[in-house]
């Protein structure tokens, strides 16, 4: 059993102490927001992720997680400190260090003996040694310490999962001794470890989620190109998948990326690039296609309704930016709604999870208690996120609600043929071609 302190409980902070505590360690997450320590001491998860509050509860009682605010408390037995504060998005894409800055300073003045210092936000390259500098300067008596950059790479929605069964685990450090003890905390996962410098792991984060966002946006070019000419983006990803260099994984047309790392991170390292004197021409393609996915969704409704949206009632399905969370940071929806309102529609909403989340974000849609109450008297619907209720819905229900019978389909999940017998005006994304599917014999 090792001390470990997690500061921040956020996705990544709150999943990493649960889970290094239902490994059998003594974790202390820390956090300065008084409220959600509080809440999180009466068994109340401040987010939602399947399967987390269970995990919580049971090692809460076991004796292996705690919950402080103070950070005397937190380092007192500390072996390991990990940060997974926030690095929100600063005025031109780059990522805002001042939580990992005050983070570090707190750890400076609170650390009592020898600490292995664990960077698990996503920040820039060069912040492990910015996080040591901090360290040194604040130190009121020099103790020996070592900092360790270690990437997460977890989903939410499967967060949990993608903790425990990991693909592989990056660790960066000057120090090797250092990051040979950090990899015996994750030994018992049985993943494959790279470790590396500092400054390389920090930049595999930041490749690795602007790799994926390239492919998403990837696929919806050829989403676009697909409608032009005829053709069906979900059988040519099919088609293409099978090659063993490309994979089925993220090529799913639709609305394009967003929540709290893809959008983030893509900014960061095109602004990474360009102050060292880079020129990210790709990156800047992968967001520019990513924006024109939520204005395309919009054209298609104008398209389909005649060609004006004014005083139109649009219901959108699904408003966080993926299922199984209620995350709704970056998500197209946010995008969609506010153009709409633009042009004149009245737009309501609906999502399993993320209701309190939407009155705050979007105050000027009315939201529904389900499917079949945002349906009605809709003269159009638009799917936005694809919870697995919406691909099971009563659709001539839905259609007999409806005052009119548009279904923009933004994540592909209904048959385009199956959609016009039910007498619904259907379009898909990237989906030119209405005949049979594609058989794979």
């Amino acid at each position: 059993m090792k001390n470990i302190c997690v500061i921040g409980t956020g996705y990544v902070g709150l999943v990493t102490g649960t889970a290094f505590a239902d490994l059998g360690n003594n974790v202390i997450c820390l956090d300065i927001d008084v409220q959600k320590i509080e809440r999180l001491k009466r068994g109340e998860i401040p987010i939602y992720e399947p399967g987390l509050e269970e995990i919580v509860e049971r090692n809460v009682k076991a004796g292996r997680l705690h919950f402080t605010t103070s950070y005397e408390e937190a380092l007192e037995n500390a072996e390991f400190a990990f940060i997974a504060v926030g690095t929100p998005e600063g005025e031109e894409g780059e990522a805002d260090l001042r939580y990992v800055r005050m983070a570090a300073e707190s750890i400076a003045q609170n650390m009592k003996q020898p600490l292995i210092i664990i960077n698990k936000s996503t920040v820039p390259v060069g912040t492990g040694d910015f996080v040591a500098d901090i360290v040194r300067k604040y130190q009121p008596t020099p103790i020996d310490f070592a900092v360790v950059s270690n990437p997460e790479f977890l989903r939410e929605g499967s967060a949990i999962n993608d903790f425990l069964h990991p693909d592989r685990i990056v660790l960066g450090s000057t120090n090797r001794d250092a990051a040979e003890k950090v990899a015996q905390l994750h030994l018992s996962l049985r993943a494959p470890i790279v470790v590396t410098d500092l400054r390389t792991a920090e930049m595999i984060k930041y490749a690795s989620n602007a790799f994926l966002a390239t492919r998403i946006s990837f696929i919806n070019e050829i989403a676009a190109i697909c409608e032009r000419l005829g053709a069906d983006v979900k059988e040519v990803a099919i088609g293409m998948g099978y090659d063993k260099r490309i994979g089925h994984y993220f090529l799913d047309a639709g609305l394009g990326y967003g929540g709290s790392c893809f959008p983030k991170d893509v900014k960061a390292l095109e602004h990474m690039a360009l102050i060292h004197g880079a020129h990210p021409q790709l990156l800047r393609a992968v967001m520019e296609i990513n924006r024109d996915q939520r204005r395309h969704a919009v054209l298609l409704l104008r398209e389909l309704l005649g060609g004006s949206l004014q005083e139109k009632v649009v219901g959108l399905l699904g408003l966080s930016f993926k299922p199984n969370t209620d995350d709704m940071r970056e998500a197209p929806s946010l995008d969609i709604a506010h153009l709409l309102a633009h042009e004149g529609a009245k737009v309501r909403g609906y999502d399993p999870v993320s209701t309190e989340n939407a009155r705050n974000l979007l105050p000027g849609i009315q939201l529904a208690e389900n499917p079949y109450d945002l349906a009605e008297g809709c003269d159009a619907l638009v799917v936005i996120t694809e919870w697995n209720e919406f691909k099971n819905l009563d659709l001539p229900r839905i259609h007999s609600l409806m005052a009119g019978n548009v279904i923009v389909d933004g994540r592909n999940i209904y048959n385009p043929e199956w959609m016009s017998e039910q007498g619904f005006v259907y379009r898909g994304i990237g989906r030119g071609y209405n005949g049979g599917s594609t058989q794979v014999i």
